[in-house]
This record gives structure tokens, C-alpha cells and sequence, in this order.
């Protein structure tokens, strides 16, 4: 019982992060917005980017535990877990270019910079979800 609640938290969070799958896309849109737009947008992202990290912590929690009822193989839990660190901290080093496109608009400068810099993060990131869900639809046994 313990572990199907266990998995359907896991599964929750890796829905939860599928925020990193429109992240890219939602940056693109940035750039062609007009500067309140534009500040609204990256304000919603660094929401979105805050739940999101509050879903990772869903996932470590409940990948520990999901980890330590199975005879995985060690390479798949080393790399499962080098995976979800890289994108937890991909996740959290985007947050200060995010809260800079808010800050620079609100002042008035041009966010380019920085949107560049989250869409580059964004994009390495989405690569790491489809990467780190497929190593979860494929895991490796013992």
C-alpha cells in the first residue's frame, strides 16, 4: 500500500515537472512581448519555477524510498541520481536570471541578457527531463 501512495506522489512530481517541458517555449515567447508583458510572463516563470523545485523535493523523497524497495542496477541509480541533481541545479541557477528579466524590465533596461541565459538553461533542462524520463520508463534491474 505504502508504495503505490509512493508511486503515485512520484508520478504527481514528474507531472510536476513537466513545467521544464514548456519552460523553452514559454522563454521564446518573451522576447516578442512588449515590456509589461514581457515582466508578467517572467513573473509567472518564477512561480512556476518555485512549484517546480517544490516538485523535485516530492521526487527525491519519493525516489528514495521507491530506490530502496527494488534491486536496481547501480549504474541506473547513480545515474538517475546525477540526472536529478543536474536538474535541480539547473532548476535553482536559472531562478536568478528569471528574477533578472523582472528586475530589468521594472527598471526600465533591456532583459535580452538575461532571457538569453534562461532560454539556454531551459533548453539543456528540457533535454534532461526527456533524458531522466526515459531511464524512468526503462529502469534497470538486478
Amino acid at each position: 500500500m505504502m508504495t503505490q501512495v509512493m508511486v503515485f506522489l512520484h508520478v504527481l512530481g514528474a507531472g510536476g515537472l513537466g513545467f521544464y517541458l514548456i519552460l523553452p517555449f514559454l522563454v521564446g515567447r518573451a522576447s516578442r512581448l512588449a515590456g509589461a508583458g514581457q515582466q508578467g510572463l517572467a513573473e509567472g516563470l518564477v512561480t512556476g519555477n518555485k512549484i517546480a523545485q517544490y516538485f523535485l523535493i516530492l521526487q527525491f523523497l519519493t525516489g528514495g524510498y521507491l530506490i530502496s524497495k527494488a534491486d536496481y542496477t547501480v549504474a541506473w541509480m547513480v545515474l538517475s541520481i546525477v540526472l536529478f541533481l543536474a536538474i535541480a541545479a539547473l532548476g535553482g541557477i536559472q531562478t536568478k536570471p528569471l528574477k533578472g528579466i523582472v528586475s530589468q524590465i521594472q527598471a526600465g533596461q533591456s532583459a535580452t541578457a538575461s532571457i538569453a541565459k534562461v532560454r539556454t538553461f531551459s533548453f539543456i533542462l528540457l533535454i534532461l527531463y526527456v533524458v531522466i524520463m526515459y531511464f524512468m520508463v526503462n529502469r534497470m534491474y538486478e
